[in-house]
């Protein structure tokens, strides 16, 4: 199957979770690979060195990269970076993992994408596929690389993965069914701009053709414009409009609903839904929109009562003296922040800041004034939150107390010591966490880890 690849000289960049099993099934085929990290411990590499690596390592290690003739990029390496740009320009094959799997791939797929919500979207499809006794490989920004499974994967499965943009920014795959949950400012960091960010997350419908299917928002402005683009089958899904026209909808009474060309199916009641929040509820309907030409609605509505969410997504951590925490550490951006907020309904204490992706944070500032007690910050976004929040014209000094820390350690005790009996504490950084930590889900457990060694 990996025919293409022989005689070949492989670079593949970092080790992460979508790169450990595919070196190790490319070593046991016999393939030369070079390993790129910065890192520069040769022991970190031991176990692919004994399997027959080779490794380019150090603070230089991108150098001789237009040396070899298929690269591998990290999912969250930037497509434009100069390096492989270079490669690029050298006539070098600059690839990655989920790119070389869907181009084998021959199995059902279900492509998400979004700001906020694909990730929980993305495991609410899998579960229902799964409730239907479909057999389900989950995987790509989350979960275990698919490629090096690809093998086990057959025709009458169902691929279900979550993609960034990073990762849609090089791809040209025409999947079978592809939801956008929302599009906000995000990784402006990176991107430079919302126009790059937009394109790339476009990338997930643009390559289908008329037997596709593509699930919008119809709440979401620069995801609705993306109508008049569709190729295929057009689904939207919405918590404003009753009914939708065609689609996934929620009714006045509270009822989850999809209009089948004027056929109403009911599925259940947004408070038997057991993850919280509005958020959540279109979550829900995005799902409900994705699988409805394939499952019944008893196994949505059996998945939606028991599904307890995804780690680190208002996560209950523990309840101490009368205050409950959460871990919201996902809520890298304010559109998440401001979605954990109004999932509580009512004011609560959080603690908010880290790395600054260079995203707006004006949008914090009317609903941390109405929905927070407390704000307690960190990191090198604090400055520019606190200022979004006073600079408001909700902001009344009284009503919220804002307090600057220096570590998450020193946030959960200053929270901790502003709490009384009946609070709630939640860690909602509206930022990444690349100042401190490696990635969010570090941030979440260290949170964890330090909550419950409370006394």
């Amino acid at each position: 199957m990996f025919e293409f690849l022989t005689d070949k000289k492989i670079a593949i960049i970092g080790t992460g979770v979508s790169h450990h099993d595919l070196i190790k099934k490319f070593l046991s085929i016999g393939y030369d690979i070079t390993i790129f990290d910065k890192r520069s411990n040769p022991d970190d590499f031991s176990e692919y060195i004994k399997l027959g690596a080779k490794l380019s390592i150090g603070e230089n290690y991108l150098d001789s990269l237009e040396n070899y003739d298929i690269i591998f990029r990290t999912p969250g390496m930037y497509f434009n970076h100069p390096a492989l740009k270079k490669a690029r320009d050298n006539g070098k094959t600059v690839t990655s993992e989920l790119e070389v799997f869907f181009k084998l791939n021959r199995a059902q797929t279900f492509a998400v994408t979004g700001s906020d919500g694909k990730t929980t979207t993305t495991n609410i499809i899998a579960k229902i596929l799964e409730t239907e006794n479909k057999k389900v490989h989950l995987g790509g920004n989350l979960g275990r690389a698919l490629l090096p499974i690809i093998d086990d994967i057959r025709d009458t499965d169902n691929v279900v993965a979550e993609l960034s943009s990073f990762q849609l920014m090089s791809m040209r795959t025409p999947f079978d069914t592809t939801v956008i949950t929302n599009i906000t400012p995000n990784h402006l960091d990176v991107h430079g701009e919302m126009g790059e960010y937009i394109d790339c997350k476009k990338q997930i419908f643009l390559h289908q053709d008329a037997f596709s299917r593509t699930i919008l928002s119809a709440d979401n402005e620069i995801v609705n414009r993306f109508s008049e683009e569709i190729r295929g089958k057009l689904i939207k899904f919405s918590i404003k409009e009753k009914p939708m026209p065609f689609g996934a909808f929620l009714r006045e009474d509270g009822i989850l609903c999809y209009n089948n060309n004027g056929e109403i199916v009911e599925y259940l009641h947004m408070e038997d839904i057991k993850i919280r929040g509005i958020h959540n509820v279109e979550n829900y309907l995005a799902a409900i929109a994705a699988t409805f030409d394939f499952v019944s609605p008893k196994s949505v509505c059996e998945v939606a009562k028991t599904f307890n969410g995804v780690e680190h997504r208002i996560e209950f951590v523990r309840e101490i003296d009368g205050v409950k925490y959460y871990n919201d550490s996902i809520a890298t951006s304010p559109t998440r922040v401001i979605a954990g907020l109004k999932a509580f309904g009512r004011k609560i204490i959080i603690i908010s800041g880290g790395y600054d992706k260079k995203i707006p944070y004006e949008p914090l500032g009317e609903p941390v004034n109405k929905y927070v007690k407390c704000l307690v910050t960190l990191g090198a976004t604090a400055e520019k939150i606190e200022n979004a929040v006073k600079n408001s014209d909700y902001y009344n000094a009284e009503n919220i107390k804002i307090l600057r820390t220096e570590n998450l350690e020193e946030a959960v005790k200053t929270a901790r010591k502003n709490a009384v009996s009946g609070d709630i504490i939640s860690l909602s950084p509206a930022s990444a966490s690349f100042d401190l930590y490696k990635n969010f889900e570090e941030r979440g457990k260290h949170f964890k880890n330090i909550v419950n060694a409370l006394k």
